[in-house]
């Protein structure tokens, strides 16, 4: 069954002078139980220890550090809903247990539209064969 939330907080940080990778982001009310999805990359290309790691790609991590590098299949942003279909196989390494997630987005409009700059780039880092579908409409 599908995962569904509300973000009320967004963000999209890609400046390499203050931030340590690219990030963007979705999050529930800033609490201890509040569920979160946070894409990510470097700001350089993969090095050769990525590569053989297989971590040239883009990462995700969930609440609790749930990461899993290269495991996004999909992300569709239809208006005021960001839908993230993942690689089965992650599942696990996410603390998740559907391969569909949903957030129902209501952070500021500022912060959306920094996180709708900066998640394209971040999906299309790294190796080919690991890029998501973007869909936006």
């Amino acid at each position: 069954m599908t995962y569904r939330f509300t973000a009320r907080i967004a963000c999209g940080l890609d400046d390499p002078d203050e931030d340590d990778c690219m990030m963007a982001g979705v999050a529930e009310p800033n609490d201890e139980e509040g569920f979160s999805l946070l894409f990510m990359c470097d700001f350089d290309e993969p090095d050769a220890q990525e590569v053989s790691l297989g971590m040239d790609t883009h990462c995700l991590v969930t609440p609790d550090q749930g990461t899993a590098y290269g495991c996004v299949r999909e992300v569709e942003l239809d208006g005021d809903v960001l839908r993230v279909t993942l690689d089965p196989a992650s599942l696990n390494d996410l603390g998740l247990t559907d391969p569909v997630v949903e957030a129902l987005l209501r952070a500021p409009a500022a912060d959306m539209t920094r996180m709708r700059e900066v998640l394209p780039r971040i999906l299309a880092y790294g190796r080919p064969d690991a890029r998501p579908s973007l869909i936006t409409t």
